[in-house]
This record gives structure tokens, sequence and C-alpha cells, in this order.
């Protein structure tokens, strides 16, 4: 089993979230604590990827079209620090 650990300032932020986004964000969890990000990446609606840049080391799940999960495996097994949910920008910059 994973322990998946959440930052303190997503608490806050999941109040805002909609409805269908929580439902799925618990299902992600159920799947994260049983049998991690090897699990997640099984599930093409996740769409789960490494990120890049200045999120190195992080990796993103799809908890919606527009919402995303970005979280880290830390030492390699049995702990995921979950560090936001946010909507996703598609627009240019």
């Amino acid at each position: 089993m994973w322990e998946i650990y959440e930052h303190h300032s997503l608490v806050r932020k999941l109040a805002k979230i909609p409805v269908e986004v929580l439902k799925r964000y618990e299902k992600w969890k159920d799947i994260a604590e049983i049998s991690g990000s090897e699990g997640l990446r099984l599930i093409k609606g996740f769409h789960d990827e490494a990120l890049k840049g200045q999120w190195q080391g992080f990796r993103s799940s799809r908890l919606g079209k527009q919402y995303r999960i970005i979280y880290k495996v830390e030492n390699k097994k049995l702990y995921i620090k979950v560090i936001d949910i946010t909507p996703h920008d598609y627009r240019r910059k």
C-alpha cells in the first residue's frame, strides 16, 4: 500500500473544485494507494506523465478536460505527495 500525503494548501482548494473532479480525485487516490504511479500510468484516462522544466521530478495526471493533479513520488516507493490540483491553461503565452 502506498501512502498519499496532501499538501496543506491543497486542502483549502478542494472546497472550490467541481464535484465531478473531486470524484475523479478520490478514484485517483484509491488507485494510487493500491498500485502507485505504475498503476496510474496503466489507466489511459488519467494521461499520467512526467513533467519537464521547472517541474522536473514531478508527475501530472488528468482529472478532467481542464483539471490536472501534480504529484511527486518520493523515496521511489510507498509515498506520494500531492502538490496541487489546478485548472490547465491551454492558451499560448
